[in-house]
């Protein structure tokens, strides 16, 4: 059948709804019945909010920015799943093709302790930002690009390091993880520097600092399950949180 002869879905939305951090959230139901399959989840939530509008209601607020499955805040559960559980998408690159009509559709924000509730599907997720600057930077002088360049990496370690630092920071790893971990995010960002050269200086000192920020935080243990690598929209593998549990044990042993 023709793109262009496809007929309209129609979808029942049930959406958590919740006024501020301070008042209890409840979910609403929505019908629609104009949804194009072509559509990205986020522009279905657009035609929603437009409807919602033209009938003098509160439009759902939700996190999204790029569009482009790259800055990560189309953070929300879809079916009980973190960016609707396709494989290597986040909630802007899932279309309502994968969606049949009449089709009831459960909306919701992340569920996290280190992740409270701000409005509707918004969730305040600076408690990763805390975890980085603990920790997840590099501060000895490397000098400028040329510099950098210049430093003989073997490619298997840039390879590595570059699919560590495919890690968008939306969280669907703590979403997923039925303890609300942030084990693979933060090994991720580990990883990332722990095979550069640039990162050496800091690499113990760097992990017990980030794993005392998790914490402190009230993010849970790793369950070792690895719902987080399956939610993950950028494919990142749980094996970064075996090297971060490596260097963490060298870093207790060297008393770093």
């Amino acid at each position: 059948m023709s793109a262009h002869n496809e007929k309209p879905m129609k979808l029942k939305l049930h959406v958590w709804r919740q006024r501020s951090p301070q008042q209890p959230g409840e979910m609403k139901e929505y019908a629609l019945d104009n949804v194009d399959a072509h559509m990205s989840f986020l522009e279905m939530m657009d035609v929603l909010n437009e409807q919602l509008a033209n009938n003098g209601e509160e439009p759902v607020a939700f996190d999204h920015d790029c569009r482009e499955g790259i800055c990560g805040m189309c953070s929300m559960v879809i079916n009980g799943q973190p960016h609707g559980g396709h494989k290597g998408v986040t909630t802007c690159q899932l279309h309502m093709r994968h969606f049949s009509d009449g089709d009831d559709i459960y909306v919701e924000p992340w569920r996290a302790k280190a992740f409270p509730v701000l409005r509707d599907l918004v969730v305040d997720r600076s408690s990763l930002d805390r975890i980085i600057q603990a920790g997840g930077y590099v501060s000895v002088n490397t000098g400028g690009t040329p510099d950098a360049n210049a430093l003989p990496i073997p490619k298997t370690e840039a390879d590595q390091a570059m699919d560590a630092a495919a890690c968008i920071g939306c969280g669907a790893c703590v979403a997923a993880c039925k303890n609300s971990s942030a084990m693979l995010f933060m090994s991720a960002k580990v990883s990332h520097l722990g095979h550069l050269p640039q990162g050496q200086a800091e690499r113990y000192s760097r992990v017990k600092a980030m794993v005392q920020q998790m914490d402190a935080e009230g993010f849970g243990n790793c369950s070792n399950l690895s719902q987080c690598e399956a939610a993950c929209p950028k494919e990142i593998s749980s094996k970064v949180i075996a090297e971060l549990n490596r260097d963490f044990l060298k870093g207790s042993w060297r008393g770093e």
